[in-house]
C-alpha cells in the first residue's frame, strides 16, 4: 500500500495498493479525479496536476519508532549512572585526597605515626573506591555525550551542549 499527498492540500490522503510507480501514480490520480468531481476537495488545481505531482507519504515504521525510544530509554539511564557516578565520587573524593596526602608521607624521609598509618591503612579502602568511581565516571561521561546528543535530537534542542570550556566560563560569571 502506498499512500499520496497534495502539496496544495496535504490533509488529503489517496492510498493505493501496491508500491510507489508510475501505475500506481495512475491509480491515485483517478482516485483524485473522482473526489474532484464529487466536490470533495477543497483545493482548486487550476494550474492542471499530473500522477509526478503526488507527493508519497512515508509513515514511520513500529521497529524505527521503537528503535529511537529504546535509544531515548537507553540514553536517559546512561545519563542517570552519570549522575549517580559523579554523586559517589564527589562524596568520597575529599576523604581520598586526604589519604593520598598521607601516602605522599611514606615516600619522603620524614617519620610518620602510628595513627596516620592506622588512618591510612583504614582509608585505602575509600581511595580504591574512589578511584574506581572516578574511573567509572570518566568512562560514563563520554558515552553520556552521545546520550545527550540523542536527547537533544528527541527534544528538538535548539541550545548547543556546552561544552567543559563553556561551563567553566559560565561558572566563573557567577
Amino acid at each position: 500500500m502506498v499512500k499520496y499527498t497534495l502539496k496544495e492540500d496535504p490533509e488529503i490522503i489517496i492510498e493505493v495498493s501496491g508500491k510507489d510507480s508510475a501505475k500506481a501514480r495512475d491509480k491515485a490520480m483517478d482516485q483524485l479525479m473522482q473526489l474532484l468531481n464529487e466536490g470533495k476537495l477543497s483545493t482548486d488545481l487550476e494550474n492542471g496536476f499530473g500522477p509526478s505531482e503526488f507527493i508519497e507519504v512515508k509513515e514511520m515504521s513500529q521497529t524505527e519508532s521503537s528503535q529511537e525510544e529504546d535509544e531515548i530509554v537507553e540514553a536517559v539511564q546512561l545519563l542517570n549512572n552519570l549522575a549517580t557516578l559523579k554523586l559517589k565520587t564527589q562524596e568520597s573524593k575529599q576523604e581520598a585526597m586526604e589519604m593520598r596526602e598521607l601516602i605522599d608521607l611514606l615516600f619522603t624521609d620524614e617519620p610518620i605515626s602510628e595513627t596516620d598509618v592506622t588512618r591510612l591503612k583504614d582509608g585505602f579502602k575509600t581511595l580504591k573506591n574512589f578511584a574506581q568511581a572516578n574511573i567509572r565516571f570518566r568512562e560514563a561521561r563520554n558515552q553520556a555525550e552521545q546520550a545527550r546528543a540523542i536527547l537533544d535530537r528527541a527534544l528538538n534542542s535548539d541550545v548547543p551542549a556546552q561544552t567543559n570550556g563553556a561551563k567553566a566560563k559560565a561558572a566563573a560569571k557567577n
